[in-house]
């Protein structure tokens, strides 16, 4: 089953500029839906589907750099090109510095714009990716006995067998037995890889 093509959110209050980005966008094999405000967007309650946002700066309600400051505190991390037709350095500056794509002025090149948001969708589907990512191998570690994460944690400190027998007042064999199902259910290869694991899951366990 194919995977519906992205979609990008346009949001501006000319809707002749709307309607011509969304024709752009459509026809450069994208799905696009369009706002003419900042709160017609966060009322729809659907940035979490977006995987790119293009964005007018100066809007009837929010502006464009207080919308975005609005989607950060919302903690979800989106791309956005910003288009302005009246930008000036510090504000192309504040926009770049909490993330944005690109801050094109109007009127804007199609070929430059289509690349940013090229740019900004797989900026948005590798970390989907990883979230979906993190989120296996955090399942995967809870997955293991209390017993089984002392193991994976030594494991990956680089003690031997023996040492870790002797950390936890048990048998050789009965950590070799552990240290089985924890690669086993880790979906570990190797120990490397094991250690990758932990490294990543460090930043995201409490």
């Amino acid at each position: 089953m194919s995977q519906p093509a992205p979609e990008v959110f346009v949001v501006d209050d000319d809707v002749g500029l709307c309607v011509a980005v969304a024709r752009l966008v459509r026809a450069a094999g994208f799905r696009v839906q369009t706002f003419g405000a900042a709160n017609e967007l966060l009322e729809s309650q659907r940035l979490e589907d977006a995987d790119c946002l293009v964005l007018d700066v100066q809007l009837p309600d929010l502006t464009g750099l207080d919308l975005q400051e609005r989607i950060a505190q919302l903690g979800i991390e989106l791309p956005i090109v910003f288009l302005t037709g009246r930008g000036d350095v510090p504000m192309s500056v504040r926009a770049m510095k909490a993330g944005a794509i690109e801050f094109l002025q109007k009127p804007f090149d199609n070929v430059v714009l289509l690349e940013a948001i090229r740019q900004g969708v797989s900026r948005r589907q590798q970390a989907r990716r990883d979230a979906e990512h993190c989120a296996g191998l955090q399942q995967r570690y809870r997955s293991l006995t209390p017993r089984q994460r002392e193991v994976f944690a030594l494991v990956v400190r680089g003690l031997l067998n023996k040492q870790i027998a002797g950390e936890l007042g048990t048998g050789e064999r009965t950590v070799k037995i552990h240290r089985g199902e924890v690669m086993r259910r880790m979906g570990a290869s190797s120990l490397p890889d094991l250690v990758r694991m932990a490294e990543q899951l460090s930043q995201h366990l409490p």
